[in-house]
């Protein structure tokens, strides 16, 4: 159903083109399809993941098997709507080098996703130093001269829609309506969304180490303080043997001291992650020309 939309949207813009199937590891026949659609028309091409790498690798790996002047990235569940490429195109007419999109959802989205949504782009935008702008999708329009930059980026933890904000260039932001999911359900598990949302967080900001250090001096000097009480109390003969303060002092001291240590291990798995250079994916298989 993806490729038929596509497939009548470009053929009534009567532009040259070409189409690019990633497929993330699936394990449906998917790439099956790609093939014969490529036989069907050679400007259909496929690659195919030895493994699932992850939605943000596969966009990466499409990005960069791509070769026109004007490159369109869109998720294949068709929420991502193919009739919107004439209004991307229009707006990048106007001189824009990068045509983002803004979701509007859908009357059935839950309210759960909704509101995790919202605070989670107030608390990115909190954080980051790129101002990132809510319910942004990775469905957008980019100019040879952009994808390039993106795709010289070298990390391995890719947060696209930061790293698009990130590399600059004159940007401009549409509106459209999430249409329904046509096939299967999302694999984006609640965990997944939440790794998906640290690396959003971690890949823009050095402010969870600021905070996690300022909250170390600040229960650092609770408890000089504390100390300095509690000694003068002893001077004065009048303390009281009891357990509640030390273990509360026990239990938040100790929880502040792991919670610091888990955000500078998310820092350090990512130096990690990054200096083993291994390659961000591999194919197993690809169109016969390609």
């Amino acid at each position: 159903m993806l490729y038929a939309s596509l497939h009548a949207v470009l053929e009534e813009m009567g532009r040259s083109y070409e189409v690019i199937f990633v497929d993330d590891g699936s394990s449906d026949g998917t790439f099956e399809v790609v093939k014969q659609l490529h036989e069907q028309n050679p400007a259909v091409k496929g690659y195919s993941f030895s493994r699932n790498f992850g939605h943000q690798t596969a966009l990466f790996a499409g990005l960069s098997k791509s070769n026109g002047e004007v490159v369109i990235s869109m998720d294949g569940d068709m929420q991502h709507p193919p009739d919107m490429i004439p209004v991307l195109l229009e707006k990048y007419e106007e001189g824009y080098d990068i045509v983002n999109t803004k979701r509007i959802d859908a009357k059935s989205t839950g309210l759960f996703k909704k509101l995790t949504s919202r605070w989670y782009y107030k608390m990115l935008n909190a954080l980051s130093d790129v101002p990132i702008e809510p319910a942004a999708a990775d469905f957008r329009l980019m100019n040879r001269k952009s994808v390039e930059a993106l795709n010289s980026l070298p990390e391995t933890h890719r947060f696209t829609r930061g790293l698009v904000g990130w590399i600059g260039f004159k940007q401009a932001i549409i509106p459209y309506q999430a249409a329904p999911r046509h096939a299967g359900s999302s694999k984006y598990t609640f965990f997944k969304m939440l790794r998906f949302g640290l690396d959003g967080i971690v890949s823009f900001s050095v402010k969870p180490l600021r905070i996690a250090f300022y909250t170390g001096v600040m229960v650092s000097i609770a408890a000089l303080l504390y100390a300095i009480y509690a000694i003068m109390q002893h001077i004065l003969g009048s303390t009281v043997e009891g357990w509640t303060s030390i273990l509360v002092s026990v239990l938040f001291i100790g929880g502040v001291t792991l919670l610091s240590l888990g955000v500078i291990g998310e820092y350090i798995a990512r130096i990690f992650n990054e200096v083993r250079r291994r390659p961000m994916y591999f194919f197993k298989d690809q169109t016969n020309d390609d």
